[in-house]
């Protein structure tokens, strides 16, 4: 741990750096607690310059957690298409409501609260209290861990629950009796825009001096990597379905399920395919799996390029079908069902490779 000058160096330095340095960000224009908790639950595992006209978005359709709980769910999740991570915008409206329902619609200001709210853990909850109205707790995320690993030259993994009890510790330790809320945007700032993981900037950081990691050159080292992900390989086919239903072209879409990927969202009928099948192979398989889901015949021809992309530990190759001699009738499905024109698709809320689909194909 460092001692206490250190401690008056850091908060002095970081301080006077962040007046000076921060960030033009539109959630720090106002901070009411409402408005800091949706940036931070954007902000989970996304870039701050890919959140910045999401927020804006939002912001204008729901202004306030009384207008956010009393949307439909399937709205909510449409202005966070692309954004990724579905469950947070799904616990974001849960939380709402439970806010609305608990609280009279006005967002709660003391920690155990908004901890008790679905999708915000203890940094999330302290990230909002201290922003919003400084209340003096301390945060861990991505960013500060690498900081603070650093500045107590922490040569082991900083993600093991020994070292996450330090890193608590040591937060709680560094926090100013004034300005909490600055503090901990400043550590957070200077941790994604100084001290990067590969390309840290040391010539820049305020607090170079007390920093034993930049004084060894351990930068390279410190924090230690953890393990890598263990990606499994998925081939998977999205199969266009569609008729001329009352004189207009239509397509089939279906709402994927809770126990599936992209939960609430729309997406067309999505297969797994076996890698070991020619292609002959694969178009007749699926065009039985398709009857025997949905009623419908159909002879498959596969269209375009597949498209490449990862989810959690998915590494997905999605190829594209076009269901050919559309027969049979739709039989009940499992979870809401709907044919839809190329115009009423744009109004629904897709999942990222659903509406790479409709742009490339409809």
């Amino acid at each position: 741990m460092l001692d206490s000058k250190s401690k008056s160096l850091l908060r002095r330095n970081l301080l006077k750096w962040f007046d000076v340095n921060q960030r033009d960000l539109p959630w720090r224009k106002k901070r009411s607690p409402y408005r800091i908790w949706v940036s931070e639950i954007m902000l989970q595992q996304t870039q701050v310059a890919t959140v910045v006209n999401y927020y804006k978005r939002f912001m204008k359709r729901f202004p306030t957690v009384k207008k956010l709980a009393a949307a439909d769910q399937s709205e909510v999740l449409k202005l966070w298409e692309g954004l990724g991570y579905y469950r947070r915008a799904r616990q974001m409206h849960a939380a709402a409501v439970q806010v609305v329902e608990e609280h009279g619609g006005k967002f709660p200001t003391d920690f155990e609260s908004v901890l008790a709210l679905p999708g915000i853990g203890k940094y999330t909850a302290g990230a909002i209290l201290s922003i919003s109205l400084d209340q003096k707790l301390p945060i861990l995320e991505g960013n500060t861990i690498r900081l603070y690993a650093r500045l107590l030259e922490m040569k082991s993994d900083p993600r093991t629950s020994a070292n996450q009890k330090v890193l608590w510790e040591f937060a709680e330790s560094i926090l100013p009796a004034k300005r909490a809320g600055d503090f901990n945007q400043a550590l957070m700032e200077l941790g994604s825009e100084v001290c990067k993981p590969k390309t840290w900037q040391c010539e820049a950081c305020p607090i170079q001096k007390i920093c034993p990691t930049f004084v060894k050159g351990l930068q390279s080292t410190i924090p230690a990597k953890g393990k890598k992900i263990a990606y499994e390989d998925l081939h998977e086919a999205a199969i266009l379905v569609s008729k001329k239903i009352s004189g207009q072209q239509k397509w089939l879409v279906r709402v994927c399920g809770s126990d599936e990927r992209w939960t609430g969202l729309w997406d067309f009928p999505r297969y797994q395919i076996d890698h070991q099948k020619n292609e002959t192979q694969i178009c007749s398989n699926l065009g039985k799996t398709l009857a025997i889901k949905t009623g419908l015949k159909a002879k498959l021809e596969v269209v375009g390029k597949p498209i490449r992309h990862a989810v959690t530990k998915y590494r997905i190759r999605l190829s594209c079908y076009e269901a050919k001699s559309v027969s049979g009738r739709l039989k009940k499905q499992s979870t809401e069902t709907r044919w839809c024109t190329a115009g009423e698709l744009t109004e629904l809320p897709m999942s990222i490779t659903g509406r790479k689909l409709v742009n490339r194909f409809l």
